[in-house]
């Protein structure tokens, strides 16, 4: 015998075998491996009804974003002819505090418009905290708002960068 140790495990293995082991586990799928884990079909979204309190509420807003973009362009254009008047003098100069002026006029323009742009939002955000579907003009409000404050913001940051720094 050159491996009794070999024996003997297989003989101390044997004896856990079961003799006469007929059920063994079915390789059939599980209830729980055949059924599906995609995402259920969601509800068509609701399509917001006409509402005349909250038309009646954005008409003021439109209001305040038109009258912002009539004063901004003119007080735009006015900034850029002073920006590049006091373009080469240096900071503190009279015309740069000119230029420094006509800026913080147009800020108040930005400032009406992002105020504004939080309103339109506020709606939209007290609509969705009371499940209602998104409104169709807020939204296109919203998205005019938008444009208009990155406009301004965009020209202002331009006018900024003609005159030297303080």
């Amino acid at each position: 015998m050159k491996h009794p140790l070999t024996l003997a495990c297989l003989a101390l293995l044997s004896g856990c075998a079961e003799q006469g082991a007929t059920h063994f586990p079915s390789l059939l799928p599980r209830p729980i491996e055949s059924r599906s884990t995609a995402e259920p079909e969601s509800p068509p979204p609701a399509v917001a009804t006409p509402d005349p309190a909250t038309d009646a509420k954005l008409v003021p807003l439109k209001a305040a974003l038109d009258d912002s973009a009539k004063g901004f362009d003119p007080a735009a254009v006015r900034a850029e002819q002073l920006a590049a008047a006091a373009k080469g003098q240096p900071a503190g100069s009279e015309g740069w505090i000119s230029a420094q002026s006509a800026l913080a006029e147009l800020d108040g323009y930005r400032a009406t418009t992002s105020a504004t742009l939080t309103d339109i939002e506020e709606m939209a955000i007290e609509r969705a905290a009371a499940l209602q579907p998104s409104y169709p003009a807020i939204e296109a409000l919203r998205a005019a708002a938008e444009a208009q404050l990155s406009a301004q913001s965009a020209r202002i940051s331009a006018i900024q960068a003609m005159l030297p720094e303080a």
